[in-house]
């Protein structure tokens, strides 16, 4: 059935009244890119597996597609940051263009890791995959006996 490929904002006997060109633009929309609901960096996160260790934390983040210059890593009171930013242009200077797209992608992540220590902290991206080790600070005793004199 034809009315199945209409998109649901669009009136049913629009696909009659308008003419081929906006059913051709209706089929660009169905068959584009992240139809119908296909996950990707552009319209989404990245996602972030974290192993808590006895000594350390190791994050890995799955960036496909990113460099190292597009990454950002921060810690702040226990907070790690990742963050990204990635614009893709084409110059072409020798054509006549109708229509021209740019992508810009940016993203951020945050982990609360409580006992995280800021001295040595390693990040290393290999194959798409951001891994970052946090070693953990002694945690301070809680308890404490007093002597009495």
């Amino acid at each position: 059935m034809m009315t199945a490929l209409i998109p649901f904002n669009r009136k049913r006997n629009d696909l009659m009244n308008t003419g081929f060109n906006d059913f051709q633009n209706m089929l660009d929309d169905f068959f584009a890119e992240g139809w119908p609901m296909r996950r990707s960096l552009a319209g989404d996160t990245f996602k972030i597996d974290l192993q808590d260790n006895e000594k350390e934390y190791i994050v890995e983040a799955e960036l496909p597609g990113f460099q190292k210059n597009e990454i950002s890593l921060s810690l702040e009171e226990g907070r790690l940051q990742i963050a990204v930013k990635k614009e893709e242009t084409k110059e072409e200077t020798d054509k006549n263009y109708v229509h021209r797209e740019r992508k810009f992608t940016a993203m951020t992540r945050n982990v609360f890791l409580a006992d995280a220590a800021s001295d040595d902290i390693k990040a290393k991206l290999t194959d798409g995959v951001l891994t970052i080790t946090v070693p953990k600070q002694a945690k301070p005793e809680l308890t404490k006996q007093i002597e009495i004199e």
